[in-house]
């Protein structure tokens, strides 16, 4: 657990020194659990973006792309349940005077229980070498169906519990499971409290005369409340999709581990409407198609698994999360959701508008049943990020840090290196950046010996360094080298924006899928 942890501070340095997030209000002592994206981060947060809004919505012609606001309505939030049950369970440290999350430290109990299962498969796996069958072993080794069938059985009763509100039982399974406060260790716990995670703000001059609202705490209702809208002026037929990228605010009080879960974040979300009866179906269409989306970014399909939800929320009747493999364990990154008609015929009812869709091919009118696909961007920047940064150990005995981004998502594309400051070789450099930056971002560096200016770009996440050398003046050629593997080849000045195109193109990488 204990280079887990290393690595997860290895991240967050790494983050801040090398341009990619930064605390926010950082000169006044920041602002607890919100961040500042900073010059590469923005570009790698952009781009993620645009590699979900391709997939999304560019590559089905039956998916649109909407931007809500974020000031809604306030009958919105009471139509959606927000505003009654929008909690989450609160339980307090009498010692440590410190607040958490009650299924978050159930939740984080189950994950050592998970930690141990990898223990044992990773020492099985050093005794039988080749011969070694992870699945058979898993299903078979007595030690793992032990910790595996008392953490599905732990996260079942929480479930049931949280479904019937019972916050007693709640508090007795940690107390039972022996959790002490991650700071102090102490066991010395409060009841268990529901507290709602919504930020109020008014809108109006007057106080007298002015109107609460809420700061969003979700992109969706954007979308149901526009259904028709979209549906009529856009003349969609069923099954089609609305998607749309947006910041939500939510008051977490146990707001922690860096941008995974923060206060004012973005999410990427997808409603697709369909016919009722055929939710299901739409459902497994949609898991499959965002794993797949996720794989094609070739990040390892042992970092990627499915939970389904014991616990469902009361409008769903299917739920699962993608969950990834962070430095601090497998945790949520992606949610698909079956909200069957909860939220159209909410929203019908609170605001006494029809929300329904006359089908031609049955000659009915209904209200659609909704398939969601809701991934949070940030949480998707940081298992980029995590999984990117890489120390290595090279044949020369020394190591080198490399930020290994997939390159389509990469802030910029290639570095290009002057050998030395004279002799006209950063003229020709800087004529190769004008001429490439129409098409990427790239980047200019001559300062520092041209090893060390590697190793500046290989931390950085840059995927081609191109070294403009004496040689260049007589026969137009330059030195590209690859991030990932270090090899250097001799290419002609003419060729660098196919090679480049070639790899970081988004098309290349979705076609993956």
């Amino acid at each position: 657990m204990a280079n887990n942890e290393d690595q997860f501070k290895k991240v967050v340095s790494h983050a801040k020194e090398y341009g990619y997030v930064f605390q926010s209000s950082e000169i006044y002592d920041g602002l607890s659990a919100v961040y500042d994206y900073a010059q590469n981060g923005v570009e790698l947060k952009k781009n993620i973006r645009n590699y979900w809004w391709k997939a999304m919505v560019q590559m089905h012609e039956n998916i649109v792309g909407l931007d809500a606001a974020i000031f809604m309505h306030p009958t919105t939030w009471k139509a959606s349940g927000h505003v009654d049950a929008f909690n989450d369970p609160l339980i307090d440290n009498k010692d440590s005077k410190k607040r958490y999350r009650a299924d978050v430290l159930i939740e984080d109990y189950v994950g050592k229980l998970d930690t141990k299962i990898e223990k044992e498969v990773a020492k099985a796996a050093k005794r039988f070498g080749e011969a070694f069958n992870k699945e058979e072993f898993l299903a078979t080794n007595p030690r793992v169906i032990g910790y595996k069938e008392k953490g599905d059985a732990i996260l079942q009763r929480m479930g049931k519990s949280l479904e019937n509100e019972d916050l007693a039982d709640v508090k007795l399974l940690i107390e039972e499971l022996g959790i002490g406060c991650p700071l102090s260790g102490s066991k010395n716990w409060t009841d268990v409290k529901q507290f709602n995670l919504m930020f109020g703000t008014k809108l109006g001059a007057s106080a007298d005369t002015a109107m609460d609202l809420y700061l969003r705490p979700e992109t969706a209702q954007g979308i149901f409340v526009n259904f028709s809208n979209v549906q009529k002026t856009g003349r969609m037929k069923i099954p089609f999709g609305i998607a749309q990228t947006g910041k939500a605010f939510r008051n977490e009080i146990v707001a922690r581990q860096f941008i995974f879960r923060m206060r004012e974040f973005e999410q990427m979300e997808m409603q697709f409407f369909v016919r009722p009866g055929t939710q299901k179906e739409w459902y497994e269409k949609w898991k499959e198609n965002r794993l797949k989306w996720h794989l094609s970014l070739g990040m390892g399909e042992d970092n990627y698994r499915f939970h389904d939800h014991e616990k469902l929320a009361h409008y769903a009747d299917a739920a699962s999360d993608i969950e990834f493999r962070f430095p601090f364990g497998f945790k949520e990154l992606e949610g698909i959701h079956s909200r069957t008609d909860f939220d159209l015929k909410a929203h019908e009812e609170h605001s006494g508008k029809k929300l329904q869709y006359f089908d031609p091919e049955i000659n009915e009118h209904y209200v659609p049943y909704v398939v969601e696909t809701s991934i949070g961007l940030d949480r998707m920047f940081l298992a980029v990020f995590s999984n990117s940064l890489q120390e290595e150990e090279l044949e020369n005995g020394s190591t080198r840090t490399v930020l290994k981004l997939p390159s389509v998502l990469a802030p910029t594309k290639a570095a290009i290196l002057p050998l030395v400051k004279k002799d006209g070789l950063p003229e020709v450099a800087r004529k190769i950046v004008e001429d490439l930056k129409w098409d990427f971002n790239v980047t200019y560096d001559e300062k520092d010996a041209v090893g060390r200016r590697y190793r500046r770009q290989d931390a950085a996440g840059t995927p081609f360094c191109i070294t403009v050398d004496h040689d260049t003046l007589n026969d137009n050629s330059v030195t590209i080298r690859y991030r990932d593997t270090m090899e250097q080849k001799r290419v002609k000045i003419e060729e660098l924006r196919s090679i480049i195109k070639e790899d970081v193109d988004v098309k290349n990488w979705l076609m993956k899928m």
